[in-house]
């Protein structure tokens, strides 16, 4: 049986090389990657974000001998257990995370003997401190990150430097070592539940710009707030990573990447199935750990399987995650609600209905609608949402539609469509192979669908760091990413809830019959994995 790798970070950073499926497109966002100019990726989770932000690390230390590109990789995933009453307490654990982040890679690579002079500032540490203990800086980004545990709790940050004695000390410490920039490579950078900080990010991101400097951050779409002072358009490049199913590669680069990591049986069953394995390809609408997942539960790749799996997953499972919203996103209840009903009441059956007529008279199908551009904003708004969890894609905007009005052109999760035929085996190829954007449902400025959303519009709020973070380490464990078996046992130790989890120790989890010190390791880090990931949204 095969056993998959759902996230980056459970593949070492040395291997991910071996991973790596290469796009056109995918080759385009990693050599942005490595470039100067601060970028910004975008895309829904699972697409690959941080897979190429690891690739793009490891290609800059392939060549770093000879191009002195020095890659620093940070994640932003525990940011969501930051909970104190310092106003500025995310901008001090960024710096604080960046700077501890920094100093370990140049450790690692072996580019640090005798500190340089500019390592104090880094460290928190004065001049020729012993090496091999946490420096004040390590301690001070734990302390943040621990802080959920004791929110009144004062953290001292006099340690902290300021952004400009930051931006000095790389400046000579790249000097010292013969370094011609330094990448950032942050990911996990902006979480959807946590608007403020997001702002606090971005602000930092801009103001990080150097010579010496070159900041790239992996967000989500749709959900991100970008703040007064820093401008998309102008202070970073904007990339958005999507696998198009209109490529005609599309298939071939889904299936390699499933036979990097699938066991030699399965690869036969693919081969067998080969028109099944492409409806479940075309199916995760270009979301390879959304292929991943759905293939793992239909290892022979028959009909059945196939047919099963889509009715479960894209009925069902796909929609648990974006109803789950309102509560990380209290305030956007009503915005949630509508667009899930908007999807599933009005655009998948009328894009169903115009398949069956398209098929039947043999012309092309479709999986996109075109919303016009002065359509309300909530229900823009709605739409991002609904981004943000991979239900649709925002396909291309300034396109022309019935009497040239102008609009954006999205697609919809195909798999979701698919799930409406009553056997998708028999009829989801024949409508993914023949899709074009050309036609597509028009919603206008003054649809009638909008009318119950307008009649409700919310009131947006942002929620209190502590409120958020408190319902959440309350939720069960059936929120989180894990195998049957993974909250089977969490359970039988009474690790009931999120908090529970983060509490747990290695030594808890050998308690477990048959789980020693190295299952107990790889158990914990899998199920804080999950933690971390549902956190940041």
């Amino acid at each position: 049986m095969s056993e998959f790798f759902y996230r980056t970070e459970d593949i070492r950073p040395e291997e991910v090389v071996e991973y790596f499926v290469e796009t056109s497109r995918d080759r385009e966002i990693v050599d942005a990657l490595k470039a100067h100019n601060p970028i910004v990726l975008a895309g829904s989770r699972g697409v690959g974000k941080s897979f190429l932000l690891r690739v793009a690390e490891a290609e800059l230390l392939g060549t770093f001998a000879t191009n002195r590109v020095f890659p620093v990789y940070v994640t932003f995933n525990r940011s969501s257990l930051i909970n104190t009453t310092e106003p500025n307490q995310f901008q001090y654990w960024m710096l604080a995370r960046i700077c501890a982040r920094l100093v370990r890679a140049l450790t690692t690579a072996g580019l640090v003997g005798a500190s340089p002079a500019s390592f104090s500032i880094l460290t928190g540490e004065p001049k020729g401190s012993a090496e091999g203990t946490e420096t004040k800086i390590e301690s001070i980004a734990a302390a943040f990150e621990n802080s959920w545990k004791a929110p009144a709790a004062r953290i001292d940050v006099s340690a902290l430097p300021t952004i400009e004695a930051f931006k000095d000390a790389v400046e000579d410490l790249c000097g010292e070592l013969k370094i011609a920039r330094l990448v950032i490579l942050i990911d996990e950078a902006a979480h959807i539940f946590l608007p403020e900080q997001q702002r606090q990010f971005f602000t930092l991101f801009r103001d990080f710009r150097s010579p010496y400097l070159s900041c790239k951050a992996a967000v989500y779409p749709g959900v991100t707030s970008y703040g007064e002072t820093f401008q998309p358009i102008h202070d970073a490049t904007m990339l958005m990573l999507e696998r198009d199913v209109l490529n005609q590669d599309y298939i071939s680069n889904m299936r390699e990447i499933v036979e990097r990591q699938a066991e030699s049986d399965l690869s036969s069953e693919i081969a067998r199935h080969g028109e099944n394995f492409a409806i479940l390809a075309y199916a995760a609408s270009g979301n390879p750990r959304v292929l991943l997942k759905t293939l793992g539960r239909a290892l022979r790749v028959t009909a059945q399987q196939t047919n099963e799996v889509i009715r479960e997953y894209y009925r069902a499972d796909i929609w648990a995650e974006h109803s789950t919203l309102p509560d990380k996103y209290p305030g956007h209840r009503t915005l949630i609600d509508w667009g899930r009903q908007f999807i599933e009441s009005d655009v998948l059956p009328d894009l169903q209905r115009k398949n069956v007529q398209y098929l039947d008279a043999e012309r092309k199908s479709t999986c996109f609608f075109w919303l016009h551009r002065d359509a309300p904003q909530p229900v823009k708004e709605a739409l991002r949402l609904l981004a943000y969890t991979g239900i649709v894609t925002e396909h291309s905007s300034g396109i022309r539609a019935t009497r040239s009005e102008v609009g954006t052109r999205y697609a919809v999760n195909l798999g979701c469509l698919f799930a409406l035929e009553a056997a998708p085996t028999t009829t989801a190829f024949h409508i993914a192979s023949n899709l074009t954007p050309r036609r597509m449902s028009e919603y206008g400025a003054n649809h009638s669908t909008y009318r119950s959303l307008l009649q409700a519009v919310p009131k947006l709020t942002e929620p209190e760091v502590g409120e958020v973070l408190r319902r959440q380490l309350g939720k069960t464990i059936d929120a989180l990413d894990l195998t049957p078996w993974q909250r089977s046992n969490l359970r039988s130790l009474g690790l009931t809830t999120i908090g529970d989890v983060l509490h747990a120790t290695e030594t808890k989890l050998q308690e477990i019959a048959y789980v020693g010190e190295k299952r107990s390791r790889r158990m914990r880090n899998a199920a804080i994995a999950a933690v971390y990931e549902y956190l940041s949204g």
